[in-house]
């Protein structure tokens, strides 16, 4: 794997502090936990479904792992330099919430796609828990997700149906 590193630094890049089997796990964890939340929607055929759901959580990942890289190379030994990396996930939230906004439809007094917007919102979170290597809160975020998702929707479906017609006619 260091082969591939060198190549990428010949050509101009950086060599990255985090090691590229622990990146390339930290970003395909992003894509697993943004698709299994993005497959319920996918499923509804709602909007922002799986691949939108992907890439918000791989964008995530990816600005959270470039955030840790910088802070390595900005901050100074002597601690005269400093980095905030808390920033990054400051602009995700609302890179993401400019996103999930712009899902949320309201039409004649009804509003839409609140839970596609929150979805959204959630695969940035996932993404930067998987970009810093938080897997564990990735998978609990997620197992809550699907619950959420899954199990909820179909209470919310028998809750809101409507009562059969006992011949009342009052």
């Amino acid at each position: 794997m260091g082969e591939i590193e060198d190549l990428f630094v010949a050509l101009g890049g950086q060599h990255t502090v985090l090691p590229p089997l622990e990146a390339i796990l930290r970003i395909m964890m992003a894509v697993v936990v943004g698709s299994l939340i993005g497959l319920d929607r996918e499923l509804r055929n709602k909007p922002a479904g799986l691949r939108t759901h992907i890439l918000i959580s791989l964008a995530a990942a990816l600005f959270t792992l470039i955030t840790f890289e910088l802070h390595e190379q900005f901050t100074g030994e002597d601690g005269t330099k400093t980095a905030d990396p808390v920033r990054i996930i400051e602009a995700v939230t609302a890179g993401v919430a400019f996103l999930a906004a712009g899902a949320i439809i309201q039409s004649r007094g009804n509003v839409h796609g609140l839970t596609t917007g929150a979805n959204m919102w959630l695969a940035g979170a996932l993404g930067v828990a998987c970009g810093a290597g938080y897997y564990f809160l990735a998978f609990i975020g997620t197992a809550f997700a699907v619950v959420v998702l899954v199990v909820l929707a179909k209470l919310e479906r028998r809750l809101n149906k409507k009562p059969a017609d006992d011949g009342d006619s009052s």
